[in-house]
Order: structure tokens, then sequence, then C-alpha cells
């Protein structure tokens, strides 16, 4: 089975979701904007420094569902994505994974973004598999844990043979597309590492490993 890959943020999006739901939180002073906002933007550097507690981060990020009703976390999750994901669709993105749904593969995001952030998103580009953290939900609200393997760095190669198991799927031919050295690890385990808009550490090493470098945005 043919199965193509893809990174989210800054890959598929022109932006990074994650933070981008921070943003929100904080301008719709659902959490404190002083507090929340130096947090938040304090884990988006360590991240693209290669640096982040990913433990942490989401500790951080999920205690933040805790303390709302499901509902009313789904109200404001629509909002968010339609103010902030909408304009950071891109349409090459859109062009590349309808390219491999026509070829035969099977095409799965696989995020660090927690699934409760991604699920939309990955509904809205019409991609039927999405492999992220998820939250951890109990009676009906969510705790603040989250169950399985994180899906960040290493945790993306542990996530994704997992998530083979779990769909009875055997990979004759792997895509990876991403523009993150986080994502170095899974991109030197597939067939096809395909370096997108890349920082400057992954297209150092795309150049190095001759992969191939595009770019999704106009």
């Amino acid at each position: 089975m043919k199965i193509a890959l893809f990174d989210l943020d800054n890959t598929l999006i022109a932006g990074d979701s994650d933070a981008g739901w921070g943003d929100y939180l904080v301008e719709q002073g659902i959490v404190d904007g002083a507090s929340y906002g130096q947090q938040n933007q304090r884990f988006f550097a360590d991240y693209k420094a290669g640096k982040l507690d990913i433990y942490a981060y989401l500790h951080f990020q999920l205690n933040v569902l805790a303390q709302h009703p499901v509902e009313q976390l789904h109200r404001w999750r629509a909002a968010f994505v339609e103010q902030k994901i909408k304009p950071w669709l891109l349409p090459q993105g859109q062009t590349l994974i309808q390219q491999h749904q026509n070829a035969g593969a099977v095409v799965a995001i696989i995020t660090a973004t927690n699934f409760f952030v991604a699920e939309p998103i990955a509904q809205m580009m019409g991609v039927p598999h999405l492999i992220a953290t998820r939250p951890r939900l109990e009676k009906g609200r969510y705790t603040g844990a989250f169950d399985g393997i994180p899906t960040f760095a290493h945790g993306k190669i542990q996530a994704f043979n997992h998530w083979l198991a779990g769909h009875q799927l055997m990979a004759s031919e792997t895509w990876f597309y991403s523009d993150s050295h986080n994502d170095l690890p899974l991109l030197q385990q597939v067939d096809h590492p395909i370096a997108v808009d890349p920082d400057p550490l992954l297209q150092q090493t795309a150049q190095q490993n001759s992969w191939p470098i595009i770019s999704l945005r106009q």
C-alpha cells in the first residue's frame, strides 16, 4: 500500500495551528493574555529551535481544554478555524493531496498539533486519516492528560507504526512532506522524504541528502 504522509503546520497551511490556537485564546480573553501569551510564544520558540519539551507543552496546552465544557470548546474551535486557519490554506497543498489520492495512495496528516485542534483542519482538507496526540476524554470532559504517544520528533515514527498496525496496513512505498527539522527522524525512515518550504536546518539536511525541496506557497 502506498502511503503519503503530510505534516500540517507550515507545510499544508501557511502558519502554525498550535500557536494560532493559543493566540486565539488570548485574543478572545479565554485565557490570561500576559502570562499565557508569553508561555505560548516561548514554547513556539523552543519548537523552532529544536528543544521543545513536548510533555511540558502538552500539559500547558491541554490544561485549557480541561477548564471548559466540550460544547463551548467546539464553538471556539469552529470560530478559530474560520478566522485563523482558512486564510492559511494553501491551494497547492490541496492539489498535492489530491494527486496522491488519485494515484491510489492512502493519505494521512501526521502532526505534533493535538487532535482537538487538528481534526477539523484535516476534515476541511478532505484528508481521511489524522495521526495526532489525543487529549483524554472522561465522562464527556477533557482531563488535561493525553493518551498514547506524543506525535513529535521520534514519537512520529512510533505513532505511524501504531497507526499502520491499527489499520492493518503494510506500507509498500511511503512519502513524507514536512517543513521542520523536528521531523527528521521520520523523514529519514520513509522512501520519499520531501522538504516543503523548509526551515534552515531541514533545508541544509535535504540538500546534503539530495532530497526534493518544494514550495506550496504562491
